[in-house]
């Protein structure tokens, strides 16, 4: 399948990504244009939703490019193919897996490895990720956040986890 390059200037208009999970296709054809017209380019689409690969290849298919369409909840390298596979023009993980960040890093595929401590953000962020998913974030609050980054300030965060619709 093709795959479109993800596009740093089309998430740089708005540096969130939108995470879809666990919803139907028909709920995902509903939210999909509300998350567009709310200005968001960038979407995941976790892996545990129901048919995350046949949607994940439609909207990359739909799309080519115009949004940059992800795949989530990425925890082993056979996810990653599957995801990769279907259309994911990047890649996001719940936990950090070192394999799965050097695969990415090789094929120059951006990858958001979840991470929690400094230890496991350093980890990821040496490897070559993109940005580091700090996660889950709503548990340590902009404290937390700050207190990592004073010694990582090199390191480019993605705090994910606490806001729920």
């Amino acid at each position: 399948m093709h795959r479109p390059i993800f596009s740093w200037d089309l998430f740089n208009k708005m540096p969130v990504v939108g995470i879809i999970r666990g919803l139907s296709v028909a709920e995902i054809d509903f939210v999909l244009p509300i998350y567009k017209e709310a200005g968001f380019t960038t979407i995941e689409i976790t892996l545990n939703t129901p048919e995350a690969l046949s949607v994940i290849g439609s909207l990359s298919n739909q799309y080519n490019g115009a949004l940059n369409v992800g795949a989530g909840t990425v925890c082993t390298l056979d996810d990653l193919a599957a995801a990769l596979d279907a259309g994911a023009n990047f890649i996001v993980t719940p936990i950090f897996k070192s394999e799965v960040v050097k695969k990415c890093v090789s094929m120059e595929v951006p990858i958001f490895p979840g991470a929690f401590s400094p230890t496991e953000i350093y980890e990821a962020w040496e490897l070559g990720a993109s940005m580091v998913k700090l996660y889950p974030a709503s548990v340590v609050g902009p404290a937390y956040v700050s207190a990592v980054l004073a010694p990582l300030n090199k390191v480019k965060l993605m705090p994910t986890g606490g806001i729920h619709l």
